[in-house]
This record gives C-alpha cells, structure tokens and sequence, in this order.
C-alpha cells in the first residue's frame, strides 16, 4: 500500500520514506474502525471499506511526505533559535533580502516573535519544536497496523483534510498529521486552537466493515490510549473527562473528535483526531478561553512533539485494533480509573439545554454516561457536561 498522493504532494521539499516488515498475527491489520457521530448514505467516503484479511503476513508501511512551504522553509532553519544572517538565508532559499523580509512576516503571523538585529541577522525568541522526520521513520518502525503517515506544514484542520482524502479514495490505516493547524475543530461546531511548535495535531482514517452503531464508546477508549502514552512519557496525573477530553489538575489537556460515514448496518468509515497541548503560551491559553494546561506543566523531562507523537500513534492504533474486535468494555475499567469526575455533580447539556443534573456514577459497557439523578439511574450518549455545587 502506498500513500494516495495529492496535488500538495508537487510542492518542493518533499521527502518520502517507507519501510516494511512482517509478523505472525494478521487480526490488526484485518479490521477496521467506526465511530459514533454518524452519518447516512455517503459512499463516496466508504472506498475499501476494510482492510482485507492477511493469514500470515502483514507488512507496515511508513510514509512520510513533508510538503514544504515557504514560511516552514524559513522555520526549520530558525528553530534552532540561533541567529541567521538575512544574506545566508537568502543563499539557502534562493529569495532576495525583501523576499526573506516577507517570509519574517508571515512567520510572524503565525504568531512567533523573531528578533531582528542590524549585523546579525534573525532568530526566533526562542528555538521551535517542529517535528523531526528521520526520527519520526525511525521511531514509528514499531507501530502497527497497517500504516500511512503524511506530515503537512500546515492546513485548517486535520480531520477536514482527511475526509476530503478518504471521500477520493484514502486507504484505511491513513495517518494525517501537521505543523500548524490554522482552523482546528473540535466537538460540535467548537474551534480548537494550536500553537506552532506547541501544540500536536494528527488524524487517523479506520474503515470498518459494520457500522457506526455498533462501536460506542469509541472516543473513550482513544482516550485511554492517549492518556497511556502520555503517562509512559512521563506526565503525571492525566485524567479523562466523558465524552473525549484529557485533562490534568483540572485542566483540558487534550481532546479527541471522532467523525464517521456509512450505512448504519455497514460499512463505514472513521476519522479519529487527536489534539494534545505540548507546550503552549500565554497567548495561546488565553485564546482558548477555559483553563488550559500542557504537557511540560506535569512532566519532569518535556518530551519532543515527535515523541508524542510517536508515542500517541501507537498507542492509539493498538486501541483501535482491539476496539475492532471487542468494543469499548475491555477499556472501561482503565477509563474509570482516570475518571476526573467521577462522583462529582454535574448538569449535562444537549443542544444548549439542561436535561439532566445529577452525581456521575461511571460509564456503561458501551460507553454512555451514568447519572444517578432524582429520576434513578439514567444513561446519555451524547451531551455536554459542566460541574455544578455539592
């Protein structure tokens, strides 16, 4: 399998890699996934439904394909955060010294602060994490199943762009990640905002070959996943919040925005993206609004974006993998040891309007929401939660 390439796949600064290897166990590679958010009828997103079935082998493809564009030409030189002389990096990118100065300026507008020094050249108030090609071919080696990883510098939205890609015909198992997301999206309708360098975006293509119906609780179980991989990367106290949050001291970590089309009996397709806050600023945090955290707040050694990364796709696809064959119930019980509001009070929303308010007693097998209320105990799929006194 190969990575379905676009027109962007013509812009220069390409670099592909790909690898394979073989295993004894095929039941990954085999299934699909779905999620919940369901829509009818659009077979044009549902090509190859699922993978076929392997006997004996498997083999795992890595594709990475960064697309370079000018502004991210001029950041992988400056993210190291030294000083570059405007004639070198006029050399290095064949620009004239107003073609480097408009470059500045729309590194600036992705919100970076460079330095301009007479004599000396540019660099950024401080180096940039961007990702890290040869070691994320490396790292990504052991990540299974079937996989097909493409970098952007930057796009609106991962999920977005990975739907138009699987509505033309994008294998299962498509990874779609990017430096800088300039129109993230969250649940309904919400914006998700990212920082260059700071924040982590990637979206995950799952075909299945039943439908959307019959796999809640998907959200729930990635966030197990991610939460995992976090923790293995050494950040503490990461806790999920029902439906698709991340959270740590109170904080939104993460999210997770799970999107899908196909029949209701099958099959049926899924986008599964993932939005992890790495290390973000002031400025960054109060565009979001609510309280907001990162990773380098709860760890001791800050990890790379391409470790998270890294970490996060693996994880992430073994969750898919096993969702594929036995639902949410072999997840509720780590998700509800990382409950962050387990037996809290909380009103839930639907459509901007209290249904319900009550004491938070779990989750069920399938993933609904559990609320102990003056009604009983009753179940929701969907909705908004907010804490409430007592």
């Amino acid at each position: 399998m190969t990575c379905a390439q676009s027109d962007e796949a013509k812009i220069e600064n390409r670099s592909f890699v790909t690898f394979s290897r073989t295993s004894g166990t095929s039941a990954r590679a085999a299934n699909g996934l779905t999620g919940r958010n369901h829509t009818h009828g659009n077979p044009a997103f549902l090509p190859g439904a699922h993978a076929p079935p392997v006997l004996v082998f498997v083999r795992f493809f890595l594709a990475i394909l960064r697309m370079g564009t000018a502004p991210f030409s001029l950041l992988r030189i400056l993210a190291d955060g030294r000083f570059h002389s405007g004639e070198r990096l006029g050399r290095v990118l064949g620009l004239s010294r107003a073609g480097i100065w408009n470059l500045i300026r729309r590194v600036e507008a992705l919100g970076l602060r460079v330095f301009k020094v007479r004599g000396r050249g540019y660099r950024l108030a401080e180096a940039l994490d961007l990702f890290e090609s040869p070691a994320l071919a490396v790292r990504s080696k052991k990540i299974a199943p079937e996989l097909c990883v493409e970098v952007l510098d930057q796009c609106p939205s991962t999920n977005t762009v990975l739907a138009q890609r699987a509505a033309a015909g994008a294998p299962h198992g498509m990874v779609l990640a990017c430096e800088h997301q300039s129109a993230g999206r969250g649940r309904r309708g919400n914006s998700w905002t990212s920082e260059v360098g700071g924040s982590l975006a990637f979206s995950i293509l799952w075909r299945f070959p039943r439908g959307a119906g019959a796999l809640g609780g998907l959200s729930l179980a990635v966030a197990v996943g991610a939460a995992k991989a976090l923790e293995r990367l050494g950040t503490q106290g990461v806790e999920v919040k029902w439906p698709n949050d991340l959270y740590c001291a109170g904080r939104k970590l993460g999210g997770i925005l799970i999107e899908s089309s196909g029949d209701i009996l099958g099959p049926s397709a899924v986008i599964v993206g993932v939005g992890i806050n790495v290390r973000i600023g002031a400025q960054t945090r109060k565009r979001i609004g609510g309280p907001a955290t990162d990773i380098v707040s709860h760890s001791e050694a800050a990890p790379s974006r391409t470790a998270v990364f890294v970490e996060s796709l693996e994880s992430i696809a073994g969750v898919l993998a096993l969702f594929s064959r036995e639902g949410f119930a072999p997840f509720r019980r780590e998700w509800l040891q990382r409950h962050a509001w387990q037996g809290r009070r909380v009103a839930l929303l639907q459509a901007g309007r209290r249904v319900a308010e009550g004491k938070v007693v779990g989750v069920a097998e399938d993933g609904a929401l559990m609320l102990a209320s003056v009604e009983g105990i009753q179940r929701f799929h969907s909705g908004e939660l907010s804490l409430r006194p007592g």
